[in-house]
């Protein structure tokens, strides 16, 4: 299946994310949010919006590892694109698409 059944598969994505990535998510949420695909908070908080849901597996894990990059990576400067890269590929073509989906801010 391309895309999630709920939301605590979603979630069990994201924590195994996290553990590739050595990440300590303190909260996770799976919510709905006007502005934002996501966000993240220096105290370990997660959230995601529930709009992801019915989209695809590969646009997830580029937002899910956006997010769990900036624990370790605060911006989007060249550390971070080469750390995207290394995870997802070519992120950037999710990244596309998801910009193409909405009109939600940047995470």
């Amino acid at each position: 299946m391309n895309t999630w059944r709920d939301k605590e598969e979603f979630k069990q994505r994201v924590l195994e994310w996290a553990g590739r990535l050595g990440v300590r998510v303190h909260s996770l949420a799976v919510r709905r949010m006007r502005n934002k695909w996501a966000s993240c908070s220096t105290a370990g908080n997660l959230n995601f919006n529930a709009e992801l849901l019915s989209m695809s597996k590969k646009i997830s894990d580029y937002v899910i590892v956006h997010e769990l990059l900036h624990f370790s990576v605060p911006n989007h400067g060249p550390l971070w694109k080469s750390l995207m890269r290394a995870h997802l590929g070519d992120y950037e073509a999710e990244e596309a698409k998801l910009n193409r989906i909405g009109n939600k801010k940047p995470m």
